[in-house]
């Protein structure tokens, strides 16, 4: 039983592994428009743009994050076999996992009734220009 496990959670892995090391296009040569590059000259707002692209990696981080504890939690919880203690670690495991996920959906609905309380955007990263 803890064999079949072991290799549905390695196919698993491998499955999701595979999925990050295949190389996608980046299009580095393509030309930019809009607030960050201004005639092919990149300008101050591209901070903005930059902001926003780690912005999205670190959300896509913390979700990728929250899966694998959760999956890690449940399968020590499942191979726990009855020990106290593992099932402890399992089970303190998926707390921190779910602590985490609401930690991150909280922080974006305190930004958000800011947002609604105060009127000002601040969801939105802009840099004042022309």
């Amino acid at each position: 039983m803890i064999s079949r496990l072991k290799s549905s959670f390695s196919f698993f892995f491998l499955l999701l592994t595979s999925y990050f090391a295949v190389p996608s296009p980046v299009h580095a040569q393509s030309a930019w428009s809009g607030r960050c590059v201004d005639n092919g000259v990149a300008t101050i707002q591209g901070l903005e743009c930059l902001f926003a692209n780690i912005l999205q990696v670190i959300v896509t981080l913390a979700g990728f994050a929250f899966l694998v504890m959760f999956v890690l939690g449940g399968f020590q919880y499942l191979t726990s076999s009855g020990d106290d203690k593992k099932a402890a670690a399992a089970s303190s495991t998926l707390t921190m996992a779910v602590v985490g996920l609401v930690g991150i959906t909280l922080s974006w609905l305190i930004l958000k009734f800011i947002s609604d309380f105060t009127g000002a955007n601040v969801l939105e990263f802009k840099i004042p220009g022309p």
